[in-house]
C-alpha cells in the first residue's frame, strides 16, 4: 500500500496541476520534487490517502506561489495539520 498510496497521491495532484499549467513537461523537476515531499509525508506514518492527496496539491499550489522548496513543504505542512485538526473531535463533543 505504502508505494501505491504514493504513487496515487502524486498521479492525482500532478494531472491536475498539468490541466492548469500547459507547457509543462510530464517530466518537470517538479514532479519529482512532489513525488519526494510525498514520501516523506508517508515515511513520516501519514497513512490516510486523501491527506496525501491534498497535501500533494497544496505542495504543488504553493511551490508555484513561493518558488522555494522548503517554503512550499512547509506551507503544506500547515495545510495538512489544519485539515487534520478540523478532522479531531473537538473538546466536549459527544462520539
Amino acid at each position: 500500500m505504502t508505494s501505491q498510496a504514493i504513487e496515487g497521491a502524486c498521479a492525482f495532484a500532478w494531472r491536475n496541476y498539468l490541466l492548469f499549467h500547459s507547457g509543462i513537461s510530464e517530466n518537470d523537476n517538479r514532479r519529482f520534487a512532489l513525488y519526494s515531499y510525498v514520501a516523506g509525508l508517508r515515511g513520516a506514518g501519514e497513512n490516510d490517502f486523501d491527506l496525501l492527496q491534498i497535501a500533494a496539491v497544496a505542495y504543488l499550489k504553493k511551490l508555484d506561489e513561493l518558488h522555494d522548496d522548503r517554503c512550499a513543504r512547509v506551507a503544506a505542512d500547515q495545510i495538512l495539520a489544519d485539515c487534520l485538526e478540523s478532522r479531531s473531535p473537538q473538546p466536549g463533543t459527544q462520539l
